[in-house]
């Protein structure tokens, strides 16, 4: 008896699989029609993006990339409409500095470095800091530093400035050490 029920059930769907109930013949056109819009819309997408290639001019005829580029390339460019603003030494040293502290937000556009709560080596207190580099400068004016202890008041004035200073120094010794003087 199961044996009959089992061969009556696949009758029935193979009968209805070929009336078209479910997609059958009727809806091939439309599936070939669906696949060619696809495909076209592909081609335009790639062709698009070519078109954007060649124009800023980053890969060759062949399609090869000419030069890679890193964010570190931005400090190194000789054109100002792209290139960073800030000083690389006092950037470089505020991110050395603090290592201590986790970095929630970085943007070397606007010279900014947003930290999380961290405690210093051998200390008690957990601070965060936000760094503002403003200048391409190196000078205590490119430099701007607020840090906050964990309830959210600033820090006394002669620990932000005694951390200001370490970031100079810093920033100094990069500069001496890289030999650009």
């Amino acid at each position: 008896m199961r044996v009959l029920v089992n061969i009556a059930l696949i009758a029935a769907i193979t009968v209805t699989t070929g009336c078209g109930a479910f997609g059958g013949r009727n809806n091939a056109a439309q599936t070939d029609e669906r696949a060619a819009q696809r495909v076209a819309k592909r081609d335009a997408v790639e062709k698009a993006r070519n078109e954007r290639i060649d124009r800023r001019g980053r890969f060759d005829d062949d399609r090869a990339l000419e030069g890679r580029e890193t964010i570190f390339d931005l400090f190194n460019r000789e054109a100002t409409e792209s290139s960073v603003q800030v000083n690389r030494y006092i950037w470089a040293a505020a991110l050395d500095v603090l290592e201590f502290l986790p970095v929630q937000s970085v943007d070397p556009f606007t010279g900014v470095i947003t930290t999380g709560f961290g405690t210093p080596p051998g200390g008690t207190q957990a601070y965060r800091a936000t760094v503002h580099v403003r200048d391409p400068a190196l000078d205590a004016r490119s430099l701007n530093i607020a840090l906050q202890n964990r309830n959210g008041r600033p820090v006394s004035a002669a620990t932000a400035r005694a951390v200001e200073d370490a970031i100079l120094s810093r920033a100094r010794q990069l500069r001496i050490a890289d030999g650009k003087l």
